[in-house]
């Protein structure tokens, strides 16, 4: 059981090497992926040897198959790569412009430089719908307010990402463009009610996404005592299990925001909070920061299924799921490109072009170029 848990499990690392003592821990835990940060990502030599030690590792994991190494890279105030990467304007720009074209093309384009470095998961699109002009916590990092309008280029966004090779994530379900708390360190409370989420468009998004095919949906840190009085919705089986799986048919990978984040830990006992969100169906588990959190997310949840709180099959069919897709998804090749030939993709002229087009919204000169 601890291999099939510890699969269900993203974690971040402490620093721009990889220890021995984090090597130990992926592997005797069979953990399924890790999430790099700004701590991790000093320059492309560095993070091109930390991709390539960290995705060796499978070869001494059960299934040998790919870790999943992901990152938050939205474009604007989310950009954990810096130059020479290229450098995205915020995707409000790309809602501001309203051409698919160009918004297929700024993913694609953007995913090139990830897939070249070993990346295979990006933490995007965020399709949250930006309805209170005090969000700052989402501002610039929604498409639009207007809810077909996200719709129609999350839509985009999700095609971009697939045709570099690169998974997609749609975040944060069912939608973070209301509130103006930050989850970081505090719980937002939303006073709609099921029908309001409807009527006001949090869920087109989200909807057009899953018809695009996108690999995963991350859920929300906010509580929405209309709906479930109980739990916000990373740990509530209404939002999860009857609604994002039921009612909205999603069968791809539900993850959670980082469950070290403080919208959850002031509100809840943090040792429940693993065991929480897979009773709620989430299907993995994500830890950024604290880095005992995996260790004890593990322990917790074997003795939950020890004591008869979790069902094994549920996790086994979560376990069956994350392999299936990495087999199916993660294509060769897994290691990072070259060196020589990530560095000539990484910030390359078109590139740079592209994203200054985007930025300054003078793009004729891309509308018609061919997706492909």
């Amino acid at each position: 059981m601890r291999e099939i848990i510890g699969q269900q499990m993203i974690m971040g690392l402490s620093g721009e090497e990889l220890t021995q003592e984090e090597s130990q821990f992926i592997v005797e835990n069979n953990i399924g992926g890790i999430i790099l940060f700004d701590r991790n990502l000093k320059s492309v030599e560095q993070i091109h040897k930390l991709i390539t030690d960290i995705q060796q590792l499978r070869y001494k994991l059960p299934e040998k198959t790919p870790l999943f190494i992901s990152v938050d890279m939205e474009g604007g105030r989310v950009q954990r790569l810096k130059e020479p990467f290229t450098k995205w304007p915020p995707v409000k720009n790309l809602g501001d412009i309203d051409s698919s074209n160009i918004t297929f093309q700024f993913t694609r384009l953007m995913g090139r430089e990830l897939k070249a470095m070993g990346f295979n998961l990006d933490y995007a699109p965020c399709v949250d719908v930006l309805m209170n002009p005090e969000n700052e916590v989402i501002g610039d990092r929604a498409l639009s307010t207007d809810p077909e309008l996200v719709a129609k280029h999350s839509s985009a966004m999700v095609r971009g990402y697939i045709k570099s090779d690169v998974l997609t994530c749609a975040k944060h379900f069912p939608g973070h463009g209301y509130t103006k708390v930050d989850s970081h360190f505090d719980l937002p409370v939303d006073e709609r009610t099921l029908i309001d989420l409807e009527k006001q468009g949090d869920l087109e998004p989200f909807k057009k996404v899953i018809k695009a095919r996108v690999d995963m949906i991350m859920t929300a840190h906010i509580k929405y005592p209309n709906i479930d009085p109980q739990f916000p919705v990373t740990l509530s089986p209404l939002f999860i299990t009857q609604f994002l799986r039921g009612a909205l048919r999603y069968r791809g990978i539900i993850i959670t925001d980082d469950l070290d984040m403080k919208a959850l830990t002031k509100n809840f006992p943090i040792d429940d909070l693993p065991v929480l969100a897979l009773q709620a169906g989430a299907t993995m588990l994500l830890y950024c920061n604290e880095p005992k959190s995996p260790l004890k997310a593990v322990k917790n949840i074997a003795k939950a299924i020890s004591d008869g709180q979790l069902d094994q099959d549920v996790l086994r069919a979560n376990h069956d799921l994350i392999i299936k897709t990495k087999i199916k998804k993660l294509k060769n090749p897994i290691e990072p490109f070259s060196l020589e030939k990530a560095q000539q993709i990484i910030g390359h002229q078109e590139h740079k072009d592209f994203a200054q087009a985007v930025g300054e919204q003078k793009v004729d000169a891309y509308l018609n170029t061919p997706q492909n």
